[in-house]
């Protein structure tokens, strides 16, 4: 039987088959939970300080939509192709999961490059991170959430790697779940902060 087709192998959701699955997917949720509070607070701190500009720019003079939308359109696809991988992985299709897993990295990397490069825009626009409140917390919730992501991207590439060398089991499978759930989560934080940041920043 192919490497590449093993439905016939492995249960229906394969991350759910052994308790150490279970358990694995139970304590990453209560890690996102976390990782909501410290989120929750970043947004707090740049909705107090967002107007602190000490007579810098401020949001409505900085953010171009145009750029910030294309960002987010990437970043959601990318979300859509991680559900794929998903659904192929329940399918017990290896490597249409991991081509999928693939594309996300590619998606993530993209979204990277484009929130690099809006932020050497505002820097040149003297827009920094100790020139006020307002850029200490925008960079502090924004380069956070940026954080989050080359992580994800690193994490997936790992066990992209991984599954080309051992396969998909009942041991590698909860991995590619909570990679999968954390790739959902950066997800809906940065439509919040596209939310909180730029479009509440552009009308006021």
């Amino acid at each position: 039987m192919s490497s590449h087709d093993i439905s016939g192998v492995l249960p229906a959701e394969p991350e759910k088959a052994t308790l150490e699955g279970r358990n694995k997917i139970l304590g990453f949720w209560l890690f996102l939970g976390g990782e909501t509070v410290l989120f929750g607070t970043l947004f707090a701190t740049f909705v107090a300080l967002r107007n602190g500009t000490n007579d810098g720019p401020t949001a409505n003079e900085l953010f171009e939509l145009g750029l910030v939308a294309i960002s987010t359109f990437i970043l959601l696809t990318s979300s859509l192709t991680s559900v794929f991988a998903m659904m192929s992985m329940h399918a017990g299709k290896v490597k249409s999961m991991l081509n999928w897993f693939i594309v996300t990295i590619v998606m993530g990397l993209g979204f990277l490059i484009l929130e690099i490069t809006e932020f050497r825009t505002y820097v040149e626009e003297h827009h920094t991170f100790a020139g006020s409140a307002f850029g200490t917390s925008f960079y502090t919730l924004v380069g956070f959430h940026g954080a989050h992501v080359a992580f994800g991207v690193c994490w997936i590439g790992l066990l992209v790697y991984q599954g080309y060398r051992r396969g998909l089991t009942v041991v590698t499978a909860p991995k590619f779940y909570v990679a999968s759930l954390y790739w959902h989560f950066i997800d809906v934080v940065w439509v919040f902060i596209f939310t909180v940041v730029y479009l509440m920043g552009k009308v006021g």
